[in-house]
């Protein structure tokens, strides 16, 4: 609140300024706090619960992805972790490694991550390109492949927050770390929009500079006709007194007798 309205000077002569945009991640509470401010300031997003989607075949290692979905899961109660396959195998091997793995993690990251599993899931489809389709409808905030080919299969990945290609491109990685930002679009929001970049930092201004008075005038009829389409009479007389082919209709007015 301060950050986002400001706070006069005190007796103490400390002040804070109001800023323009308040960015970066944070749980339920920093969330609706951002949504009560948007407006008066920027934001960058309305962060959801955090989300992991790995996309996995025949090749990939069980025990890799089941440990890449628990380390999502530990984050929150209401953290998904899911799983696209073309192959049940995996999808059983997998599942097991969890169950695995989850009866040795301390608490209380294993019951944070028992009930984010109730609400996470596993997919079997028909093919990787199947699982790609599922996985841009889900515009997942964490998006692993663990393919063979991945690469190849990550570029035709569309909708996602951060993209982590292969076994060893772990998302924790980049939480701790490498490159990829660790602000990211989730609840599928990356169907339009990316992560926390310094674009969040620069705005789009358009400007219109006309010189060539005659060369402008194909414009200036095109919008006095729209104008008048719209009913918005004062718009079309705007354009039209810079008319060079139309004498303006409050010129008429006068003309005439009329107000």
């Amino acid at each position: 609140a301060a950050m986002a309205y400001g706070v006069v000077e005190s007796d103490a002569g400390v002040a804070v300024p109001s800023c323009d945009v308040i960015v970066g991640p944070g749980n339920k509470w920093v969330t609706a706090a951002k949504s009560i401010v948007s407006g008066p300031c920027g934001i960058d997003m309305l962060a959801g619960p955090s989300e992991v989607l790995v996309i996995a075949d025949e090749s990939a290692n069980a025990e890799v992805v089941a440990a890449d979905l628990i380390a999502q899961a530990e984050h929150d109660v209401v953290a998904r972790a899911i799983l696209l396959s073309n192959s049940q195998n995996i999808i059983d091997d997998v599942d097991a490694a969890v169950a695995e793995q989850l009866a040795s993690l301390p608490e209380p990251n294993q019951s944070t991550a028992r009930e984010a599993f109730k609400q996470s899931f596993a997919v079997l489809c028909d093919s990787v390109d199947a699982c790609i389709a599922v996985s841009d409808d889900i515009a997942p905030e964490h998006l692993e492949i663990q393919t063979k080919d991945a690469m190849e299969v990550g570029m035709k990945c569309k909708n996602y927050g951060g993209l982590f290609v292969g076994e060893h491109a772990a998302e924790v990685l980049g939480d701790y770390g490498a490159g990829p930002n660790h602000t990211l679009p989730t609840g599928g929001t990356g169907r339009y929009t990316g992560g926390l970049s310094v674009f969040n930092f620069l705005r789009i201004r358009t400007w219109m500079r006309i010189d060539d008075k005659q060369a402008s005038q194909s414009m200036v009829e095109d919008s006095v006709t729209m104008a008048r389409l719209e009913g918005l009479e004062g718009h079309a007389r705007a354009a039209e007194v810079r008319s060079t082919t139309v004498e303006p209709a409050y010129k008429k007015g006068k003309q005439s007798g009329g107000n």
